[in-house]
């Protein structure tokens, strides 16, 4: 009996044993079991869009499917885990089409400012490149910008500046010849220019300064009037602004009048061989209404019946009765005053 006694308490024992080991182990597996298939809840940004999703699922990407966010190929996601409640960031990959310097450029994207993506890929915004957007703008998927290279500089450029044809009739050549008395070349303009550049392309010019630095030489045809050629003849071939002498000398002038004119020489009455301006009289000294025409003025007078030339004279004496419209050419005989008389003329004044 006591034998049956001693063993029972001996299993008792040992049950009690057991009990204290086990227990502690059961309590600890249980511990664990509700901690990893607890529920957790996640907020889930999407863009603007924000999700709030709680589940037993600890995988990112099968909470993101589970809660019904689809990724693309080239989407991905960034996660940070809190007390109780973790977040995930759904980062889209955004194609943004980028035309540097005229080239297109694709490039890939998953949010940031301009400035940073065109850092990232090496594309200069400083200096002589103009951006088309700020470059605090946010990467968007679509995204078109522009970057050109804009270059303003002053240029300088010659450009002709074509001569004329003058055509000049001349009574000594026969009717309907024509002779090229002067030939024409052309003049130089010099200008300068604010030029834009954009791409290397010109796309403006702002010309700001001009300079002749040679002008054009008139092209003089002579067109022969008289049906008989008189070689003796000393009439001018005369044009639009332009005179061909007897001797080939070329003058050009600005505008022609009618005047009247009469004759003197040096041993008139009240006349001697210095003119009013000093100077000795000769041929091609006259005497003017110096309120009409002034000192030093050089012109070419003919009559206007075309049978005189006076010539190339220039206004340097004046006389009591030389008022307004009339001239005093001067002869040097009191004979030549007589023959010329008084005339109506034309004074073409030169230039």
């Amino acid at each position: 009996m006591q034998a049956i006694t001693a063993f029972v308490r001996k299993r008792k024992s040992l049950l009690v044993r057991a009990m204290t080991i086990v227990l502690p182990l059961v309590i600890l597996v249980t511990l664990l079991t509700t901690t990893v298939f607890a529920q957790k809840t996640y907020v889930i940004t999407d863009g603007d869009q924000v999700k709030v999703y709680t589940t037993f699922a600890s995988s990112p990407a099968t909470v993101l499917g589970r809660a019904g966010v689809e990724l693309g190929a080239d989407d991905t996601y960034t996660t940070t885990p809190g007390d109780g409640v973790s977040e995930i960031m759904v980062q889209r990959n955004q194609n943004i089409s980028i035309r540097f310097c005229g080239e297109e450029r694709k490039a890939d994207s998953y949010g940031e400012s301009l400035s940073e993506l065109l850092t990232r890929l090496d594309i200069p915004t400083s200096g002589d490149y103009v951006v088309s957007l700020p470059l605090t703008t946010e990467t968007y998927d679509g995204m078109e910008v522009t970057v050109d290279c804009v270059v303003e500089m002053e240029q300088t450029h010659t450009v002709d500046i074509p001569y004329e044809t003058v055509e000049c009739l001349d009574p000594t050549l026969p009717e309907g010849t024509k002779q090229v008395k002067v030939q024409g070349v052309n003049g130089q303009l010099l200008k300068t220019a604010n030029v834009t550049y954009v791409n290397s392309e010109q796309t403006a010019s702002t010309v700001i300064d001009e300079k002749v630095v040679q002008q054009p030489v008139n092209e003089v045809v002579l067109v022969g009037t008289g049906t008989e050629v008189d070689e003796t003849s000393n009439a001018p071939a005369i044009g639009n602004g332009v005179i061909v002498t007897a001797d080939g000398e070329v003058l050009t002038y600005s505008r022609k009048e009618k005047f009247r004119a009469t004759a003197y020489t040096h041993t008139d009455a009240g006349c001697d061989m210095i003119t009013a301006t000093g100077t000795t009289v000769r041929v091609g000294a006259i005497a003017v209404d110096p309120k009409l025409i002034a000192y030093g003025t050089r012109m070419f007078i003919v009559t206007n019946d075309g049978k005189y030339v006076y010539g190339i004279a220039t206004a340097e004496d004046c006389g009591g009765g030389i008022k307004g419209d009339q001239v005093d050419l001067y002869f040097p005989t009191t004979k030549e005053c007589f023959q010329f008389g008084k005339r109506a003329v034309t004074i073409y004044f030169l230039d």
